[in-house]
């Protein structure tokens, strides 16, 4: 067989873990470092890949367990709830030029 065109990944592949599930069904998952996509997988086993979105209004549900000016994501696809990881600095911040 011919040599691959692209080398075997070094570093580990980090998942997104499931923290809750809110009464609706909504899932709420941490986000893997550097996450941008969603990775929550359909009953058939396809993966959502929905762009996460910084989200501002969510309900009573997630204001009471996660605080009024939490930083939620979530996906435009699938609507499951994203937590930012606690290893990155938040990205709350006002941006400089």
């Amino acid at each position: 067989m011919a040599t691959p065109k692209y080398a075997e990944a070094k570093r580990e592949i980090v998942e997104s873990k499931q923290v809750a599930t809110l009464t609706d069904g909504t899932k709420v998952k941490e986000r893997a470092p550097r996450m941008r996509a969603c990775n929550e997988k359909d009953e058939k086993g396809k993966l959502c890949a929905g762009h996460l979105k910084r989200w501002y209004f969510f309900g009573d549900e997630v204001k009471k367990q996660y605080g009024e000016q939490a930083e939620i994501y979530r996906c435009e696809k699938c609507k499951t709830l994203y937590l930012p990881n606690p290893d990155e600095a938040p990205r709350t911040g006002t941006l400089a030029w």
